[in-house]
């Protein structure tokens, strides 16, 4: 699937010689990932395509004489586009050119030197296991340190995940974010604004009925027990009193098995979702309070109401038809430290309601993370239906793997795509412009 990449803003700077040149701020997921020159970029390619030949997207083109700002402005999308595009072909995503390229960039931009260096990774019972490492090492190389580390079977390594993870006051967590496999995760600590992130291991898939995959390997079902007590603790999963005390029941038993609690958590409800931090959307009306629980195939609203009330609302992602992420605000001073685009984020998707179509807005700084795992849900639910259907084949791209599965055409319903400020003119005028600029990569 595309990656949410984007470049909403770039500078004119002077070379050694007093030649201007322009510098992109590159964003994945709302964060600064790096800032590049068109020739960097044109010279990626270049060795992209020696690899890779005409398969790989268009690449914008060279301008011999002064760029006007439309120019600018039109090179800077084509750019944006050519980084979303290049990176659904999970073949180049493994590439060494591509990987090492991105590493490069990576540690330039936040000036840090290849060296050894510690890391602490939290597992899901907050505590650490420190890993020695170099700076310059990626998320899907921390992660296969820290598996082997633990005894987690490297096969079940596409089952779990890296993430940016902040801990704040009174025991509350927040996912940040889910780091890709290139991305470097010391930088991303070195240069993140967000206060008291470390980084986390956790399961990344949305179907709880996967836990059946992981029951042979014991390191697996230990991440997966001490992820389920913390969901409890944290209010994620919320168990009814009878379901809380039979589960701490089975914990004081001696002879209890972590595979006997799992499968009594199984049954609690939101078991194995993501719930994002509070915020606003406009259901029933504009500004009304949230909060999104995300797993097996549902979008789980709890909105507050005007009158103190609250009010569950579910949408089904077999109604879900496509959905749309959009940066509304502006970036102030780009050189300083601001590097972040989370502060002022919408993900609005377009939802099936006794055959009515309906636009449905959260204003929330985790919209790139509800994104990621609305496309797995999406991801899970093709592989599913994949084992169904064996007469009919697609492609599914992951990030790190690339499986044929046999499904039907009709049913891809995944239609996602970014937006920046100036394109949300267009959105206020025209809600179809969601049909044009979707992302259909299943």
């Amino acid at each position: 699937m595309k990656m949410h990449f984007c470049i909403p803003v770039s500078q004119q700077r002077l070379d050694a010689l007093g030649s201007r040149y322009v510098l992109y701020s590159v964003y994945l997921d709302g964060f600064l990932f790096c800032r590049v020159r068109y020739s960097q970029l044109h010279g990626w390619n270049e060795q992209l395509r020696r690899v890779f030949g005409s398969s790989l997207p268009p690449f914008p083109p060279k301008y011999y004489l002064a760029m006007t700002t439309a120019m600018a402005d039109e090179r800077r999308d084509q750019l944006e586009q050519y980084l979303q595009n290049v990176t659904m072909d999970p073949n180049v995503l493994r590439s060494d050119v591509f990987i090492e390229f991105l590493k490069l960039v990576q540690l330039n931009t936040f000036d840090i030197a290849t060296k050894k260096a510690s890391l602490d990774i939290f597992l899901p019972n907050e505590r650490s296991i420190p890993v020695e490492i170099l700076t310059s090492d990626t998320a899907e190389r921390i992660l296969e340190v820290v598996s082997h580390k633990i005894g987690l079977c490297r096969e079940l390594l596409d089952y779990f995940g890296l993430f940016l993870i902040r801990f704040g006051k009174e025991g509350k967590l927040s996912v940040v974010k889910k780091l890709a496999d290139f991305e470097l995760p010391y930088v991303h600590l070195a240069s993140s604004e967000v206060e008291n992130c470390k980084v986390g291991l956790r399961k990344w898939y949305m179907d709880p009925s996967l836990d059946s995959m992981l029951m042979d390997c014991k390191a697996a079902v230990d991440l997966l027990y001490m992820q389920a007590i913390q969901d409890i603790a944290k209010e994620w999963a919320k168990p009814t009193q009878a379901q809380r005390q039979n589960l701490e029941a089975l914990q004081k038993e001696d002879n209890q098995t972590k595979e006997q609690f799992l499968e009594l958590a199984q049954e609690v409800r939101h078991y194995g979702y993501l719930q994002l931090d509070p915020c606003t959307c406009d259901y029933p009306e504009p500004g009304s309070g949230a909060v999104l629980s995300v797993g097996n195939n549902e979008i789980s609203c709890r909105i507050s109401l005007p009158d103190g009330q609250t009010q569950d609302t579910i949408f089904q992602m077999s109604g879900v038809k496509c959905w749309q992420v959009t940066f509304l605000g502006t970036l102030l001073d780009v050189d300083g430290p601001q590097r972040t685009l989370n502060q002022n984020l919408e993900l609005r998707f377009q939802y099936s309601e006794d055959s009515h179509w309906q636009w449905f807005v959260v204003y929330t700084k985790q919209a790139f993370l509800l994104s990621s795992c609305l496309k797995k849900m999406i991801s899970e639910n093709t592989v599913k239906l994949a084992a169904e259907n064996p007469e009919m084949q697609i492609e599914v791209l992951e990030q790190s793997k690339s499986k044929k599965y046999h499904v039907q055409q009709s049913q891809q319903k995944d239609y996602s795509s970014f937006l920046s400020r100036k394109s949300k003119t267009k959105i206020a005028k025209d809600d179809c412009v969601f049909g044009n600029i979707k992302e259909e990569d299943l």
